[in-house]
């Protein structure tokens, strides 16, 4: 079974990356976090940056772009060729809805004539310069039975890899993935595919695995974010241990201060990860109320610390709250 680690907007950074590759060796392909050209292509400096430190990392890193108008998608995926890129994901999923007002993400999925158009201009592209695309989905807009329609749009194209993330975009992250229309179209499929959408336990594989066992790749999200060994749970191997969570923490807090960035905002990005992580401690709401209010550096690491001694890390624990 191959993994891929989902981009994760706020959390996955380069820096991220790199220390989760490091400590939790394993993942296949790491997706960043969403790049949003303007209709001439041009995207916050702060992207380059952080693709710039993905460049020699010794694993796959796939930039995701968002977009809707061809050209930018154009421009902005020559400009990452040139760095070195080879990969470029099109983000056809997000349920945002932001994003999805602007008729980006799973928005684009509400006229399927013009995602045509929009598809046969950047394969077209895609196949003279030389590099490749593949797309992360929702299954429809309104319901998962629209996906036969999308599918067979998807199958005009030379896609390098079909991400299927298992809901709607009416469903969010609440609704239950669609694990038999997920099934069917594995089926129908002439590229890879990997399944995306609640997957947080060993449970949870052997479901789906009960329902499409042909299933070769699966990218995880919010379950690998709470859980960083999950993919090496998932593979058969040790769970994670409170020590391992503890320095993996420690290892991205440390870097974050030494990239530069100010205590209070290294205190408040921690804090975002934390969202995903308590769910690995039970009976938790004490300490994560603490850490949760700390405003200094050292309110931050005493909270934290307290926390990790608690004696309350449970790597068993279901995360079936995430709901965002």
């Amino acid at each position: 079974m191959e993994f891929l680690f989902a981009p994760m907007e706020g959390i996955t950074f380069a820096l991220y990356r790199q220390i989760h590759h490091r400590m939790f060796p394993g993942i296949a392909e790491y997706y960043t976090p969403f790049i949003a050209p303007d209709s001439e292509g041009s995207f916050k400096p702060k992207y380059l940056k952080e693709l710039t430190a993905d460049r020699d990392n010794g694993f796959p890193v796939i930039p995701q772009i968002l977009a809707n108008n061809a050209d930018a998608f154009n421009i902005t995926a020559g400009k990452l060729q040139a760095l070195g890129f080879t990969e470029f994901n099109l983000n056809a999923g997000c349920p945002s809805g932001t994003v999805f007002a602007k008729h980006k993400g799973a928005g684009m999925l509400t006229d399927l004539p013009s995602f045509d158009a929009f598809l046969d201009r950047i394969f077209s592209v895609s196949e003279q310069k030389g590099y490749r695309i593949s797309i992360k989905t929702r299954m429809g807009v309104h319901s998962t039975q629209e996906f036969p329609a999308i599918l067979e749009l998807y199958n005009r194209y030379p896609l390098s890899r079909l991400i299927i993330h298992a809901r709607d975009r009416d469903g969010q992250y609440r609704s239950e993935p669609d694990l038999p229309g997920f099934s069917e179209a594995l089926t129908k499929c002439t590229y890879p595919v990997a399944y995306n959408g609640n997957l947080f336990s060993e449970s949870d594989l052997d479901r789906l695995l009960s329902f499409a066992p042909e299933t070769e790749c699966i990218m995880l999200g919010r379950g690998i974010i709470a859980n960083p060994a999950l993919g090496r749970t998932l593979s058969g191997g040790e769970p994670l241990q409170c020590r391992e969570l503890e320095q993996f923490h420690d290892a991205l807090l440390e870097g974050y201060l030494q990239g530069g960035l100010s205590p209070a905002f290294t205190v408040e990005r921690m804090k975002q990860l934390w969202y995903y992580m308590h769910c690995m401690f039970s009976d938790d709401k004490k300490e994560i109320k603490s850490l949760l209010k700390s405003k200094t550096l050292p309110d931050y690491r005493t909270a934290a610390k307290t926390l990790f001694l608690s004696g309350k890390f449970c790597a068993d624990n279901c995360f079936r709250d995430i709901t965002h």
